[in-house]
């Protein structure tokens, strides 16, 4: 199992910031800092951990949040120079983001200074959503402006921090029933020079999907005139989770929505009847029965069963092709059993079935023993 986050984020994380802080303000409490920001540290996950040291920021910081802010900003560290291989390190800033969007909200201009600068370090995709929750209009007009900007960090803030689901982020009910100001922010950046904003792009527009799939299907057709080989990738990992719902609109965005015709053979599913720690594999061949040749989109489900003895599906990705009149593909996939975070494993019996071009196709099932 994985190391929680928590455990990288620990003890040393305020001391650092301590120092940082007290070399842009001398003056400030080091050592009461400290002990307030440790004090029932050790219990907190990341984020606790985080928001607890902001509490004690804003305990020992000047009062007033515009010079909190100035201090803030003058113990940051240099900007990041790229956008991957960073691990946990730009984290340090996880609690200066807590801070600016907790106490700053009657200070506009100087939170937007505040997160300009630590969106080029960390990011400010968490503080940023009481901005646009208080100051829609206002925050809208500021991300327009960032979506030119010369650093990528602050482009990938104006996709970033408008998704309506973000992950470990409160939702923005706003955008999840209108996400029309998302959308013409997003027109901005879709054809951007860096990988890291487009992978944002898509992210978003995703996220909008989840509750307007009429939105995003009419963005994609739209993006798709015209585009290259970038902004291409971009409508393929929007549409990821409708085309794994198998939704019709997204099938067909991707050029899959004519219904196959296809033949399933030589199926197998070993083991048949396994135990949780091991793995089945599922292969088999599909054939075109077409005289045409055939864009061929091949997914596979498994419905595992859940606690309670009922099953919830889950979809696996497979391949893409063409299959030529008469011509076959042979296809397979291990899937792991072991116990994880996100999926637990229960004895019973598991369906199993193929989606082509978003088709359910029945392949067999397996059993998970006792």
């Amino acid at each position: 199992m994985a190391e929680p986050l928590k455990n990288r984020f620990g003890p040393q994380v305020p001391t650092r910031i301590a120092a940082m802080v007290t070399a842009a303000h001398p003056s400030f409490p080091t050592r009461a800092f400290v002990r307030d920001a440790l004090a029932g540290y050790e219990p907190l996950d990341l984020m606790a951990r985080a928001r607890h040291i902001a509490t004690a920021l804003h305990a020992h910081l000047p009062a007033a949040f515009p010079e909190a802010a100035d201090v803030l900003v003058r113990s940051l560290g240099p900007p990041l120079s790229g956008t991957t291989s960073n691990g946990m390190a730009p984290f340090l800033y996880l609690p200066h983001v807590f801070f600016v969007a907790d106490h700053g909200l009657e200070h506009f201009e100087d939170a937007m200074r505040a997160q300009y600068e630590l969106t080029q370090r960390f990011t400010a995709e968490f503080s940023i959503r009481a901005y646009l929750e208080r100051y829609p209009q206002a925050t809208l007009a500021r991300l327009r402006e960032w979506a030119a900007d010369p650093s990528e960090h602050v482009r990938r803030l104006v996709s970033e921090g408008t998704r309506p689901r973000l992950p470990r982020a409160r939702r923005l009910r706003q955008f999840q029933l209108d996400p029309r100001p998302v959308i013409e922010l997003l027109e901005l950046l879709k054809d951007d020079r860096g990988l890291y904003v487009r992978r944002s792009v898509a992210n978003n527009l995703n996220d909008i999907g989840k509750d307007h799939p009429e939105i995003l299907f009419a963005t994609a057709r739209r993006w798709l005139e015209g585009a290259d080989a970038n902004r291409r990738w971009i409508v393929t990992h929007a549409l990821r989770s409708s085309v794994k719902r198998g939704e019709a609109g997204a099938l067909e965005v991707m050029g899959y929505g004519a219904a196959p015709k296809v033949e399933l053979r030589a199926i197998s599913i070993t083991p048949r009847v396994a135990r949780v720690g091991a793995s089945i594999t599922v292969a088999f061949e599909i054939a075109n029965a077409s005289r045409r040749h055939q864009d061929i989109l091949v997914d596979f489900r498994v419905h595992f069963v859940k606690a309670g003895g009922r099953s919830r599906p889950k979809t696996f990705k497979m391949s893409r092709f063409t299959l030529e009149a008469g011509q076959s593909a042979r296809l397979s996939r291990k899937v792991s059993l072991a116990e994880m975070t996100t999926r637990k494993h229960y004895p019973g019996r598991h369906l199993v079935e193929a989606l082509v071009n978003g088709r359910p196709m029945p392949l067999g099932e397996f059993r998970i023993a006792g």
